[in-house]
């Protein structure tokens, strides 16, 4: 376990910029008045994400590997990180949509039926937090092993 305590560590963190992330959605109106706008604007997480992934890699090559870290280290650590965060997503999610923005749903549900892009039993299918747990345990991995796969490409030790 202590060989994983890097990647444990930039999973929280994940997490925590994640939930973060969401303060700052909701903040600025993207769970309510500029709902219309969320879809949009909530892609730009991805760059946190990848810093996220760039730092946790290099700190793992400096602190663990002693700064000679090949790709596959560097790739089974992203790897290890990305299934931490599969495993929190679901917390992450139970705090995000119901103890930082609980009217989210009730908000996205009203504005796509509103603007026809699905039937209120569609829109209920959909937004509701079982759905988004899912999602999350799903795409966390996904993409957490394609970042890892460029990133540990970047972060590699040039001579291993």
């Amino acid at each position: 376990m202590k060989s994983f305590q890097i990647e444990i560590k930039w999973a929280l963190i994940f997490t925590l910029i994640g939930l973060i992330w969401v303060v700052l959605e909701k903040s600025f109106g993207l769970h309510d008045v500029n709902i219309a706008k969320h879809a949009l604007y909530t892609n730009f997480i991805a760059i946190p994400a990848v810093a996220v992934y760039v730092y946790a890699l290099l700190d793992k090559k400096k602190n663990y590997y002693k700064g000679n870290m090949s790709y596959q280290q560097g790739l089974v650590a992203g790897i290890i990180i990305s299934i931490g965060v599969a495993l929190l997503a679901p917390l992450s999610q139970y705090i995000g949509l119901n103890m930082i923005s609980p009217q989210y749903f009730n908000n996205i549900i009203n504005h796509v039926v509103a603007q026809g892009h699905m039937t209120q039993a569609q829109a209920l299918d959909y937004f509701n937090l079982k759905s988004y747990m899912i999602q999350s345990v799903c795409l966390a991995p996904v993409m957490g092993i394609i970042t890892s796969l460029i990133v540990a490409f970047v972060v590699k030790s040039k001579k291993h």
